[in-house]
């Protein structure tokens, strides 16, 4: 049975799926997205990343087509249609399509919204018992990284600079820091057991599973810092992982070629992932 896919008011076959060449979101990047789980039928923290989507139309001054409660009926109504067991749902939001290419905003013009499902079995990845590899690259984007933006071409690079040399993921160095991965927030454990990650700004995208963990932790009394830290102190943690809707959390075992420990997923990483699938499957809408 063919996907079904939702554009701008109306569920069709993913082959009719289809926005016009004048969207500003192929013209000029002038959109938003959003990437939320779906595990066992249902949406993984799903208020987080509506709340993410308001904060990311409201900084590009933006309006939403649809209220984010109509917006998750529809999320609920995707899944429900294309029978998504486990995997993601996809929207985006853009300025719509004027009559043709002007950098100013279009006037009386309707924004545009989309969606789709894919399948994947985040909990049972291979990835998340063997951990991945990662490469580090500059940090080539814009200064509003906090923005949830579709303007996504140095994540494109940098991916693909990772996909080359064989490693999961890239993270990207900014004057000798590391502030993310290309699309996902990064991790560390000290040797004294301190969780470490990227304080919000920015710098970086204010990750949804990101915040997840951090509360989670410190909900169990874990210790936890919001810092900016380097690669070399990477390599010197006990354990280093990455946190994302597409991967939950993951374990890297090696930064550009260089082992993490003994490049093995660690014991922290494993727990942190168990604490929030835990959590996943008991808050799922």
């Amino acid at each position: 049975m063919e996907q079904i896919a939702y554009v701008n008011g109306s569920f069709v076959p993913l082959s009719e799926a289809k926005v016009s060449i004048f969207d500003r979101g192929f013209l000029f990047a002038d959109g938003i997205y959003e990437v939320a789980a779906v595990l066992d039928g249902k949406l993984i923290d799903n208020a987080s990343h509506l709340a993410r989507l308001e904060r990311s139309v409201g900084e590009i001054e933006l309006a939403l087509p649809e209220t984010t409660a109509r917006i998750q009926e529809i999320q609920k109504e995707l899944v429900a249609r294309n029978d998504l067991v486990n995997g993601m749902v996809y929207l985006e939001v853009t300025r719509g399509a004027d009559t043709g290419r002007d950098f100013a905003f279009p006037k009386n013009v309707k924004p545009t919204l989309i969606m789709f499902t894919s399948t994947k079995d985040i909990i049972n990845a291979p990835s998340a018992k063997t951990g991945i590899n990662v490469i580090t690259v500059p940090d080539l984007r814009w200064a509003r990284r906090d923005i949830k933006s579709v303007a996504l071409l140095a994540q494109v690079l940098a991916k693909q600079a990772a996909a080359v040399a064989g490693a999961g993921e890239a993270w990207m160095i900014e004057d000798g820091k590391v502030t993310e991965g290309g699309s996902s927030s990064c991790f560390i454990l000290t040797q004294d057991d301190v969780i470490v990650t990227r304080q919000n700004g920015s710098e970086i995208l204010p990750g949804c599973t990101r915040k997840a963990v951090v509360a989670l932790a410190e909900e169990r009394q874990l210790r936890v810092e919001e810092r900016a830290f380097s690669v070399e102190e990477a390599l010197a943690a006990k354990e280093a992982f990455v946190t994302s809707a597409s991967l939950f959390v993951q374990a890297v075992v090696s930064i550009d070629g260089k082992k993490v420990a003994d490049g093995k997923p660690g014991p922290m990483t494993n727990r942190l992932r168990e604490i929030y699938i835990e959590f996943a499957k008991a808050t799922a809408v």
